[in-house]
C-alpha cells in the first residue's frame, strides 16, 4: 500500500471518527447526565461516566405522573409542570399514530394515481403539491390558526392531526410518486389485463414493492408528527392537549432548573422514535434512495 492510500484513508479514518464524536456528543452527554447528580452534572470539569449512576431522575417522572413526587435528594428540584409530562406522551403517540395512518391512506393513492395515470394537469398538480413545502411554517400559522378556530379545534389534538397532516403529506406522495414512476408500467397493465382494478392492482401488485418507500414515509411523518414545536405550541393551551415537546420547553421556564430531571425527560422523549428506527431500520437507507434511478 503506498504512502500517499495510507493517508488518505487516515485522514478519512479521523474525519469521520470527528464527525462521529460531533454528531453522536450531545446524545451521549444527555443520556450521561440522565443518570448522574445534580451537583455532578454542574461539576467543572464535567463528568463524562455517572460515579456512581441513579436512577432518581426518572424515579421522578414516573412519581410526578401519579402525584407522588420523590427525588431522593439528587434531583435539586422538580419542575412544576412535570406532572405532565406522561400525558404529553400519551398526546404525542396519539398525535403521530393518527397522522402516519391517515396519511398512508391519502398519500398512497394519490401517488399511484399521479404516477400510473396519465390525465391533464398531472406534471402542474405534482409541481403545485411540492410547491406547498417551500413556504415556511411560520408563514402558515395565523391561516392555520383562523381555519383551527373556525373548525373549534383549539386545544385539541384534531387541530395537530390536521395540521400535521397538510405538512407531512406533499412529501409523503413525493416520495412514494418516485417510487411508483421506478416501477415498470407493465405491471400495472398486466393487472389491468387480468381483471385487477386499480385498487386492487394498488394493494395486491404495488404496494407489497413499495415497502421500503412506505417505511420511509412512515418514519418520515412519525418523527415530523413527534419532534414538531412551534404549531403544538401555537394551537395547545392545556396540558390536557399539550405535546411532548411543549412539556419539556416548560421545564426551563421555572426559576430554578433541574438539568438532571429535564436530560432525563429527553431521554424518555426519544425512546419512542429510536424503537420505530431500530425496528425498521434495514428499510431506512433503501426506503430514503427509493426512486432515486429509475428503470
Amino acid at each position: 500500500m503506498s504512502s500517499a492510500l495510507l493517508a488518505k484513508r487516515l485522514a478519512l479514518l479521523v474525519g469521520s471518527v470527528l464527525m462521529l464524536m460531533y454528531v453522536l456528543g450531545p446524545v451521549a452527554w444527555l443520556l450521561s447526565s440522565s443518570l448522574q447528580r445534580e451537583a455532578d452534572i454542574t461539576s467543572i470539569p464535567p463528568h463524562w461516566i455517572p460515579s456512581p449512576p441513579t436512577f432518581s431522575s426518572f424515579k421522578a417522572i414516573i412519581d410526578a405522573g401519579t402525584g407522588a413526587v420523590s427525588t431522593d435528594g439528587n434531583a435539586s428540584f422538580v419542575p412544576s409542570t412535570a406532572e405532565y409530562l406522561l400525558p404529553a406522551l400519551r398526546n404525542s403517540l396519539i398525535v403521530a399514530s393518527a397522522v402516519v395512518v391517515l396519511n398512508l391512506l391519502v398519500s398512497i393513492p394519490a401517488a399511484y394515481a399521479m404516477a400510473k395515470i396519465r390525465y391533464i394537469g398531472r406534471d402542474m398538480s405534482v409541481y403545485f403539491m411540492l410547491a406547498t413545502r417551500v413556504i415556511p411554517d411560520i408563514a402558515l400559522i395565523v391561516p392555520f390558526f383562523l381555519f383551527v378556530r373556525k373548525l373549534g379545534l383549539l386545544d385539541n389534538l384534531g387541530a395537530l392531526i390536521i395540521t400535521y397532516l397538510a405538512i407531512t403529506i406533499p412529501f409523503s406522495v413525493f416520495m412514494l410518486l418516485s417510487y411508483f414512476e421506478s416501477l415498470p408500467d407493465e405491471l400495472d397493465k398486466a393487472a389491468r389485463v387480468d381483471g385487477c382494478s386499480r385498487v386492487q392492482a394498488l394493494i395486491k401488485i404495488f404496494l407489497p414493492l413499495a415497502q421500503p418507500s412506505l417505511v420511509a414515509v412512515i418514519l418520515f411523518t412519525f418523527l415530523t408528527s413527534w419532534n414538531e414545536f412551534l404549531f403544538a405550541l401555537m394551537f395547545t393551551q392545556t396540558a390536557a392537549s399539550q405535546t411532548v415537546p411543549i412539556i419539556v420547553a416548560s421545564f426551563t421556564s421555572d426559576f430554578t432548573t433541574s438539568f438532571s430531571f429535564i436530560n432525563a425527560a429527553g431521554v424518555v422523549a426519544i425512546v419512542p422514535p429510536v424503537i420505530i428506527a431500530v425496528v425498521f431500520e434495514r428499510y431506512i437507507v433503501s426506503g430514503l434512495s427509493a426512486g432515486a434511478v429509475k428503470g
